[in-house]
């Protein structure tokens, strides 16, 4: 009786000194997820690396979901994001608000970051909050480059958001027909947009266009037969 005992006492033992150190090695991995958020938020390319090299948990997420990816994305800081993106970090990881590194970078303008998540895998069919490819929101704020880019990738240029609105509407409602929103226009043309896909409420690019005095993009639409 008394052996059984003591065995029974050493098992209790065992597994309550494996249960501290699983404990440990979890708040350990807490610790260092935070300071790699950090890091990446700051854009400290060598910390991330340096903690990426102690184990740091690659997919770690802070209180709105951002990965370290995320973070470093959202500061543009390419570095950063490269040493996390050639370490595995998922490219289509998204936080709280449905943004990814992919999605954000297109929708910001940060080529180089939009760059390397094309070429890690990401997923040119995921939306955002709006229900819109990275290629919408590229449209409405004029990144010519990143649309030619999103363009060349395969991003579907028919892709309608919840608003109702593809990115050929949104560079035509959400902007002043300026330089770069003809040049967005041009080359949605030229990508294959159609162009008499109408919003929700059956208003097509062209009748937005002259509702709103864009004349450029207006005869743009009319050489492409646009109704």
């Amino acid at each position: 009786m008394a052996y059984i005992t003591f065995w029974r006492v050493c098992v209790v033992l065992t597994l309550s000194a494996i249960g501290f150190g699983a404990a440990a090695e979890d708040r350990a991995d807490s610790a260092r997820g935070a300071q790699l958020l950090e890091a990446s938020g700051k854009g400290d390319a060598a910390r991330v690396r340096q903690l990426l090299a102690e184990g740091a948990p690659i997919e770690a997420r802070d209180g709105q979901g951002n990965t370290p990816l995320l973070r470093a994305t959202q500061g543009n800081h390419a570095q950063a994001a490269a040493a996390l993106i050639d370490a595995g970090a998922n490219v289509n990881a998204q936080n709280g608000m449905q943004d990814s590194a992919y999605l954000l970078a297109g929708a910001q303008g940060y080529r180089e970051i939009l760059e390397l998540t094309l070429s890690h895998g990401a997923d040119l069919k995921s939306t955002n909050r709006y229900g819109g490819t990275a290629l919408i929101p590229a449209c409405e704020r004029g990144h010519v480059e990143v649309v030619k880019r999103l363009l060349q990738a395969g991003v579907d240029p028919n892709h309608v958001n919840r608003l109702g609105w593809t990115g050929l509407l949104e560079a035509i409602i959400l902007s002043d027909g300026g330089p770069r929103h003809q040049a967005i226009v041009a080359l949605l043309i030229e990508g294959g947009a159609d162009v008499n896909l109408p919003d929700k409420d059956g208003l097509t690019p062209l009748q937005h266009a002259r509702q709103r005095g864009q004349t450029e993009i207006v005869q743009m639409l009319e050489r492409a037969r646009a109704r």
